[in-house]
């Protein structure tokens, strides 16, 4: 039952991940991330997913501070060196107090959702949704392998949706009319 409420849980994330590509701007894309980032969290830490929960609820604390980004200098390169400490930080606890064991398929499929969220926190730090859309192309298809190794249905179906949504978005907002 916990697993059925997880992958519900996860659907509802993937709504929030895919219509943040959608934003004209990048408060709009962010504030649909942090949506995503909650429930993703939730999703995540439901299956046992350690550092998918752990790098989302990272991703919800990015997401407030880039909302916030004069009062927070969210720009200043000490967020990005804090944020990714963090995500490896993540990624080393997995092994050691989440004893998950490490072979060398897990040890690459692990590593994957901190490239994809190092991604994400330079492309919030840049000015644009644009910017979102296009780091998008190296976020998503890194948590889409981890997911497929995770058993994550909503989140497998949320990265498939969320390449589409990158490349409506592009089509739609980045071309030179």
């Amino acid at each position: 039952m916990t697993a059925l409420i997880a992958q519900i849980i996860g659907l509802f994330a993937m709504a929030f991940n895919i219509f943040s590509y959608q934003q004209k701007t990048q408060r709009g894309a962010i504030a649909f991330q942090l949506g995503g980032s909650i429930l993703f969290a939730v999703n995540y830490l439901m299956l046992g997913a350690m550092v998918g929960g752990i790098l989302n609820a990272v991703g919800i604390i990015r997401a407030l501070v880039f909302l916030n980004r004069e009062k927070t200098k969210a720009t200043h390169p000490a967020w990005l060196i804090g944020f990714t400490a963090v995500y490896l930080l993540s990624y080393v606890l997995t092994f050691t107090v989440f004893g998950k064991e490490a072979t060398p398929f897990n040890l690459i499929v692990e590593f994957l959702p901190v490239i994809g969220m190092t991604a994400t926190t330079i492309s919030f730090r840049l000015s644009d949704a644009k910017s979102i859309r296009r780091y998008g192309l190296v976020s998503s298809p890194s948590w889409l392998v981890y997911n497929v190794g995770s058993m994550n249905l909503g989140a497998i179906i949320c990265e498939v949706l969320t390449l589409g949504s990158i490349f409506i978005g592009m089509f739609r907002l980045d071309r030179k009319k």
